[in-house]
């Protein structure tokens, strides 16, 4: 076995550069925010039926539906194909259906995200044929580089897989093709502070890592620049979600206090206390990792990137949105008068946190290697 090491001086680099770009669109730690639109029910979603009316595109984003599904396609460095939910759920379950996108330099991911940054993520490296990897936070908090892992799947760049979350206030599991890869409890997250524990989001897309721009520890992680030279076009393709809400009848979610504790969540549409998704769970109740896994840091480059379409154009099963000063309200988000209108996004497209926290997983999976 290599041995392995990182400084603290590099370490505390890593981590100013990832909390100078973590992002949200309104801290309710910090301030009262609009409530988020909830679920509240089962929702199936077979993409490879066209366009789905519970996701949009992100901003600068290119989506094609086909036979297979809806497909998020790169063609040059600075895509970063990006669709999320219109849309939070509180506690319960998500299962996707997908292949990852192959291609040195290129990640596919699928993520979880609240408005205070709890996440919880799927990550695939396009040159990994072996390997996904899995990776939560709490609060944003990247203090910590003990967080991600690696977890065994089958060319999954070639081959659809189904990837599910299991989400309660006890424990967070994670499911490749039924099996259980891993298990957080909420008392192993610096004891619950830490735990993903606010209404989500769903978020998925592809992205360069592997840029010419990007620091020296991404390009590693990435297994390198990515390859331009015969124009190619790197294919990441979702089939179909299925997402359960907890709280069945939930209309929409807010943040009765500034804790950001599961407790404090408020629940518009239902009576009685929120459930907690714990009341369906039947999986055995203790914090692993299979053992095939080895523990990384990682985390996904598109989930601070808060534009929003202000026109659809559909041709040939092409859907563009293109940005707007005029864009229309954002997201799940429900006010008395109005929603808030979303940001726009800069030249770069979506792909607007190339580098983020990703910096941070570069560099601590280079020098954690196996």
């Amino acid at each position: 076995m290599r041995s392995s090491f990182f400084s603290a001086a590099a370490l505390l680099a890593v981590a100013q550069l990832v909390a100078a770009q973590t992002f949200t669109e309104c801290q309710p730690l910090k301030k009262t925010c609009p409530d988020d639109l909830a679920l509240g029910t089962t929702k199936s979603i077979d993409f490879t039926a066209g366009e789905s009316k519970d996701f949009f595109a992100l901003a600068g984003t290119t989506l094609k539906h086909t036979a297979d599904g809806v497909e998020f396609d790169i063609t040059s460095e600075k895509q970063a194909p990006t669709m999320e939910s219109n849309w939070y759920f509180f506690f319960g379950s998500v299962e996707v259906v997908m292949k990852a996108s192959d291609g040195r330099g290129i990640v596919s991911s699928f993520v979880l995200e609240s408005d205070d940054l709890d996440e919880v993520d799927w990550e695939w490296i396009g040159s990994d044929t072996t390997q996904v990897q899995s990776n939560y936070f709490g609060k944003g908090d990247d203090s910590t580089f003990d967080r991600g892992g690696f977890h065994g799947v089958s060319n999954p760049q070639a081959q659809f897989h189904t990837y599910k979350l299991d989400w309660t206030a006890e424990k967070l599991v994670w499911s490749i093709d039924g099996a259980v890869v891993r298990t957080l409890l909420y008392a192993d997250a610096k004891a619950g502070t830490r735990y993903p524990q606010t209404p989500m989001k769903v978020k998925m897309g592809s992205w360069v890592a592997g840029s010419s721009t990007a620091p020296k520890g991404t390009v590693q992680w990435a297994g390198g620049l990515a390859e331009w030279s015969n124009n190619p076009t790197y294919k990441m393709v979702v089939k179909s979600v299925k997402i359960t809400d907890a709280n069945t009848g939930a209309k929409s979610y807010s943040y009765g206090d500034m804790t950001g504790s599961w407790q404090s969540i408020k629940i518009s549409g239902t009576t009685g206390n929120a459930k907690t998704g714990s009341e369906n769970s039947s999986t055995k109740i203790s914090s692993t990792v299979a053992p095939t896994s080895t523990k990384a840091s990682s985390t996904v480059a598109q989930t601070s990137t808060k534009a929003f379409s202000t026109s659809t154009k559909q041709s040939n099963s092409t859907i563009v949105v293109s940005s707007s000063t005029n864009a229309p309200t954002s997201a799940g988000k429900i006010s008395s008068t109005s929603t808030r209108p979303a940001t726009p996004l800069n030249s770069t497209g979506a792909g607007t946190k190339l580098g983020a926290n990703l910096a941070m997983v570069g560099a601590v999976i280079a020098f954690f290697a196996l």
